[in-house]
């Protein structure tokens, strides 16, 4: 019942920035937790980051702290990832998801709804 699409991927040379969007539609009423996944070709999905929808309360894994900032526009009923000074290692495909509780998850079963997916790929 909720719609997500990712948006804001592309090619990006080491140390520099770029912001994913996820827009959602649908029972937006019912989302009180979202979060960003990304996966690489032969590896498992990985955690980036999640956010509470109400207070804007946030979780980061430690790869990205201090380079990633999750947010959201409650008005738009947007999402996003600020990632800066960007490494080869962020090279994957990003999913935003919906959580299936009422606060923040960071494992992938926590959650029931998922973008298609959008391709960041960072050179050397």
């Amino acid at each position: 019942q909720v719609q997500l699409v990712e948006s804001g991927g592309g090619l990006m040379q080491a140390g520099g920035s770029l912001r994913l969007s996820c827009a959602a539609s649908g029972r937006t009423s019912r989302i009180y937790a979202m979060g960003w996944f990304r996966q690489a070709p032969g590896k498992e999905r990985e955690f980036v980051a999640a956010i509470n929808w109400r207070d804007g309360s946030t979780d980061y894994a430690d790869s990205v702290k201090g380079r990633f900032t999750i947010y959201r526009d409650n008005a738009k009923i947007t999402l996003y990832l600020q990632m800066n000074s960007l490494k080869p290692e962020d090279t994957a495909l990003y999913y935003c998801a919906k959580a299936r509780g009422t606060t923040r998850a960071t494992i992938p079963q926590e959650y029931d709804y998922w973008g298609q997916g959008t391709q960041v790929t960072v050179s050397s």
